[in-house]
């Protein structure tokens, strides 16, 4: 089974539209397909850009949420090394892709090329969904 990280922009992607391949994406985060990898960095920032630029209400936001705690793989990360990508922010990221050997799954793929030099994948969901078999 695959291990994914899945980074905000898709997350906030699947909520403004529900025919695109991110909310495909988001839609199997129970399948047997793929292993979603969180921590609690991630789901802290899952939360804030959710709350910022959604327009969905909070108890929705609150759902998807703990849906996503509930069943996705929980991981520690202990910020071993900083910076390492362009952006900063995206550096826990990065961190979590690592410890948890994930394929890390953005639609900002040129914010993630550092993550070669630790042999992680990156795509965006279409690619990652096309890798599996979901789409052609």
């Amino acid at each position: 089974m695959k291990n994914i990280v899945i980074d905000t922009n898709v997350l906030l992607s699947a909520i403004y539209s529900n025919k695109g391949t991110s909310y495909k994406l988001l839609s199997m985060i129970d399948s047997d397909k793929f292993t979603v990898n969180i921590s609690t960095t991630l789901i802290y920032e899952y939360e804030e850009i959710l709350k910022l630029k959604s327009k969905l209400e909070i108890k929705y936001i609150d759902s998807i949420l703990n849906y996503i705690c509930k069943i996705g793989k929980k991981n520690k990360i202990f910020y071993l090394w900083r910076p390492k990508l362009k952006d900063v922010d995206d550096d826990f990221l990065l961190e979590l892709a690592v410890k948890s050997n994930s394929t890390i799954v953005t639609l900002n793929g040129k914010d993630f090329k550092p993550a070669s030099e630790f042999n992680l994948k990156v795509m965006t969901p279409k690619e990652f969904l096309t890798i599996i078999g979901e789409i052609q």
